[in-house]
This record gives C-alpha cells, structure tokens and sequence, in this order.
C-alpha cells in the first residue's frame, strides 16, 4: 500500500520514517512491554523497518529496554518501553484550605506529593503559594524547572476570555482578577494548562475511580462548593464557554425551599444560589437558622444528625433533597449511566442513600449511584492525566523534531 502525503503525491521517506516511529511508540506507551515481534505484528510493518525505528527512538531516548520475554518457543524477546525519564508532569491544586500537587513521570508513575496549608488572603499571594510548593515537590526529586514537560493547575472558575481572568471562580479571594493569570503564566511559563478542579476530578475518576467502567457519567462534588464534571462518549463535556458543570448556579434553591427572607441573597458573578445554599458554608448558615449555634463545620452538622439530633437531621435531609434535586436536572439533561458522588459531604456516610431515596420519586430514570473512592488528591490526580498527553506530544516532538 502507498502511503500519500497531503498534496497526493507519495509521502517522502522522512515523513514515512516519522509516521512509522510515531505508530511505534503508540503502541508502546500502552503496552507494559513489548517484542520486536509483536510491535511489527500489531502495526503491520516489516521487521527491519520496526528494528530501524526502535534504534532511532532508543537514540533520542525515547525509549529502552525494560526486560526480556522467556518460556515461550525460541529465542527470549527483548521488551521495550517507553523511557519514564523523558517527560514530566507537574500538577497543582488550588483549593479554598489547601494547596496540593504532585510531580509524575510520563508513564504516569508518581514521583512526590505533597500538600500545605493555604495561608494567602490575595490572588497573588496564593501563586506565590503555589510556586513554594513547585520549589518544594521539584527540590524533593532533585529536579529543576526545566526539568518538567508541562505544568496543569486545577482551578475552580473557567477562563473569561473577553477579561484574560479566572471566572466563576467561587470564593477564593481575589482569584477572579486578571493579575493572577498574569503572575501564573510568568511563574509557569508556556507550558502551564489551566483546568477546571472538579474537571480535573472526574479525569480522575475516569482514569482511576468508579468511572472506568463508563462510558458516560457525572461526577458531583458537594463540598466547600459545589460542581460537576460530566463525561460523554468517554469525554469530558466543557461546553462553548468551559461552563457545563457549573451546577451551583442551578436556582433550585429557590424552588425547592422556602424563601428565606433572612438569608442573603447569593452573588452571581461568585458564587451560585445552589452552591450558597447546598454547600458546607451553607449547611452551617442553616443549621444556625435553625438554632444550632454551636455549629461550626459542616461535619459538626452532620455528626450532630448521627447522634440523633432533630435540628441537624431536619437540615441534612434539606441538603439530600437539594442534591437530589440538582442531580435530577443533570439526568433529565444528560442522562448518564451513572452518577458519582464525591467532596466531603458527598462522601459522608449514608448521603448518598439519602439522595438516592429522593432521586426514586423525583427522575424518570435511575442511573447507578455511588460514592466516590478517591480521595483528596482526586484533583491533583486528574491534572496528572490530563498532562500526560500533552507532554507526550511534547516529548515526542523536541526529541524526534
């Protein structure tokens, strides 16, 4: 078969030769190891086109053998494998009490983690914050900054093109303000992505959790905000403006509850209705409203309803229907295969049940329900995979050219 290039003329040798390692290496990132022989078997190239390729790509480092094969007729074959050392992938979280990050090689193997208290009351404080915690994690694994093949930051809000800023950023202060893009992109250079944290969550989840299983699913964090990340057709859903998920501004609350004349009214360009009711800021104004003034946390509220307290169950089970409520509008919407819970009251024991008991008389259809099993390095995590390509392609193209 002959190979044409774009104006339809034959493709040219170099272009041949590059197309071939590109194939070749594919098929080696996915595999734990593999022959000579199977690569030219799975890729349908001839032998000594695939031992020509695997020389060039062991030259550019790219990659190395990882073993041999024996037990098998014949002579043992020699395994080959991606080289773990010629990319890496710094990943970063910015959340509203901890900053989180971790650095992985481009097989995707962990090298350190590490999280710290958020301290910095500016946007420009907490990226100071988080270049000390790059410093920290690259100095933990004797690395430099040049060393690291792309940067992924999980953010809350989505990118407003029209100001170059962080929107719908929730209530990290002063992360909305364009200066923050500004002082990210001088401390990280080209090689920072800038993704969604609850996003980022269900890669996670889709990488490693529940949602490997799924062709389709949402993944709802119910925390210290709320959100979503939906998958479709095994990809993530981000909409025209990078908003799908954005459930906390659904105004369910209103619809669902009584009007509280009492409550403030929630800020549209911060924070949602949804999000100011349901989550655990939320749940503490409640709770208080409802006349438990000892309560300080949103866990205070639920242990409280665990041991049987009548005012925290009443507001618990206010929490439940508001979930139930915002995850119905996503089934009727986009109808998944399933729905992950996850943040820390969507992981609180029997919640989850709670929800589901209200979901069975408010959906038309009942997706499968569970909790989420990842824990606070979801975000982290999900930044780590969704690196990995880019620096992949990176990689591949400073060291092939």
């Amino acid at each position: 078969m002959t190979v044409l290039a774009g104006s339809g003329s034959p493709a040219r040798p170099q272009m041949m030769r590059a197309m071939n390692e590109q194939l070749l290496l594919d098929h080696i990132r996915s595999s734990d190891g593999i022959s000579r022989a199977d690569l030219a078997r799975i890729s349908g190239l001839a032998k000594n086109t695939v031992s020509q390729a695997l020389t060039t790509l062991e030259r550019a480092e790219l990659v190395r053998v990882s073993g041999v094969r024996t037990g098998l007729p014949g002579p043992a074959a020699v395994l080959y494998e991606v080289r773990p050392e010629c990319g890496f992938v710094l990943s970063l979280d910015v959340g509203g009490e901890f900053l989180r990050g971790a650095i992985a090689d481009i097989t995707g193997v962990v090298r350190v983690r590490r999280s710290v208290k958020a301290e910095a009351s500016t946007g420009p404080e907490r990226v100071a914050e988080l270049v000390a915690l790059a410093a920290l994690l690259l100095d933990e694994v004797g690395m430099t900054a040049e060393d690291i093949t792309q940067t992924v930051l999980g953010s809350p809000g989505v990118l407003d093109p029209q100001r170059d800023a962080l929107g719908l950023a929730g209530p990290i202060p002063g992360w909305d303000q364009p200066v923050v893009l500004t002082e990210l992109r001088r401390a990280f250079g080209d090689a920072l992505m800038i993704e969604n944290d609850i996003d980022a969550a269900a890669l996670a989840e889709q990488a490693h959790g529940h949602g490997r299983d799924f062709d389709s699913f949402a993944f709802v964090s119910v925390g210290t905000g709320i959100g979503m990340g939906l998958v479709l057709g095994g990809r993530l859903h981000r909409g025209s403006h990078g908003a799908a998920g954005e459930i906390g501004y659904l105004p369910l609350h209103e619809i669902a509850l009584p009007l509280d004349e009492d409550a403030p009214p929630a800020d549209s360009s911060t924070i949602g209705s949804l999000e100011a009711a349901a989550s655990a800021s939320g749940i503490v104004a409640s709770a208080r409203r409802a006349g438990m003034t000892d309560a300080a946390s949103a866990r205070d509220v639920f242990a409280a309803a665990t041991r049987g307290d009548a005012l925290a169950a009443k507001v618990v089970a206010e929490e439940a229907l508001l979930v139930a409520r915002a995850v119905c509008a996503v089934i009727t919407v986009a109808d998944p295969e399933l729905i992950v819970l996850g943040g820390g009251i969507g992981q609180a024991a029997g919640f989850l049940g709670a929800v589901g008991t209200h979901l069975r008389r408010l959906a038309p259809v009942l997706p499968e329900l569970r909790v989420s099993a990842l824990g606070d390095d979801a975000v982290v995590d999900g930044c780590l995979a969704a690196g990995l390509d880019r620096a992949w392609e990176i990689a591949t193209l400073l060291k092939l050219g």
